[in-house]
């Protein structure tokens, strides 16, 4: 009232986005930070090799492979904290103070298995069905409700499937994303995450983060005979690309399965835009499936990223 601007930054274990906007509806702005980005990583790096040469792509793909393992937080990066005990160490203490405490959990101990295994599949289905039967809850509901506790603690990111109606949006199965690849990676289950699925996980942030500050919406597509577009990007009523993600076209059958699910999407979404983001390869290849035909691009990840 008094024309003043005031700014607040804190922890989530203070006060959650949803609840600020509660106490101050209408008069705020909510902006959402996330884990650096690509481009802010080689900022800090201070990283100016000639991208023009084979020496200069080199390195930047070895740039991109330790990004993609070690993720974003500040503290990894600037600070160079130990990426496994430090995001391990940050991990326990969102569960605990941001979910476990402010919610009072009765079953502390599934809601962190859950939640470990999620992390551990990034780009997975999150059915609540098979997460009831698998941890032996009692309701669907239960696991819903622990999915919006990590969703709203900012570990988890939920793309939902697309639909040109806004209520088959609301109801779809969610795919889970972790909040940071490296985090991802310091406390899965597996030994190695696949870099396929890491591949995606980042790239899943990176338009999240882009989407946060644009118009464009994301989504995943899967089509009626089981065929999936990692993502679906939307203005509007438009479909502006489709997108997949995979780490190598090397193998035939997998170049098969990712170009014949673009294509199908192409058509059902009526979108010649296509893009498959790999970690080397780059080209372009113009397809065709049972009449269905389409040009295909090929970028490796980190060009996509500085885009």
């Amino acid at each position: 009232d008094d024309q003043v601007r005031l700014f607040l930054s804190g922890s989530n274990a203070k006060l959650l986005a949803k609840e600020m906007a509660t106490h101050l509806t209408g008069r705020h702005h909510t902006i959402e930070l996330f884990p650096f980005s690509f481009k802010e990583y080689l900022q800090i790096q201070d990283f100016k090799e000639d991208l023009g040469t084979t020496q200069g792509k080199s390195l930047m793909q070895h740039q991109v492979e330790e990004y993609l393992q070690q993720g974003g937080f500040p503290e990894v990066i600037i600070n160079q904290e130990k990426p496994l005990p430090y995001l391990r160490e940050l991990y326990q203490k969102i569960i605990e103070r941001d979910i476990v405490s402010r919610y009072h959990v009765s079953y502390a101990k599934t809601l962190k298995e859950i939640a470990r295994t999620v992390m551990s599949n990034p780009g997975r289905l999150l059915s609540y069905g098979k997460i009831r039967r698998q941890f032996g809850l009692g309701s669907d509901h239960t696991v819903k409700n622990y999915l919006l506790y990590l969703t709203e603690a900012y570990l988890l990111l939920p793309l939902s499937k697309f639909s040109f109606k806004p209520m088959e949006i609301e109801k779809s199965e969610k795919k889970g994303y972790g909040i940071d690849t490296g985090m991802a990676a310091a406390v899965s289950l597996q030994t190695n995450l696949d870099r396929s699925h890491l591949m995606e996980n980042l790239v899943a942030v990176e338009l999240l983060r882009r989407q946060s500050s644009s118009d464009i919406e994301t989504y995943y597509w899967k089509g009626p005979d089981q065929e999936e577009v990692d993502f679906v990007l939307r203005h509007g009523r438009s479909i502006l690309q489709l997108i997949q993600v995979c780490s190598s076209l090397e193998n035939e059958d997998t170049k098969k399965r990712e170009f014949r699910a673009l294509l199908k999407a192409s058509e059902a979404l009526r979108c010649k835009n296509l893009l498959v983001i790999t970690l080397r390869e780059e080209g372009e290849e113009t397809v065709n499936w049972f009449g269905i035909s389409g040009t295909i691009k090929c970028i490796p990840l980190w060009k996509w990223l500085l885009k």
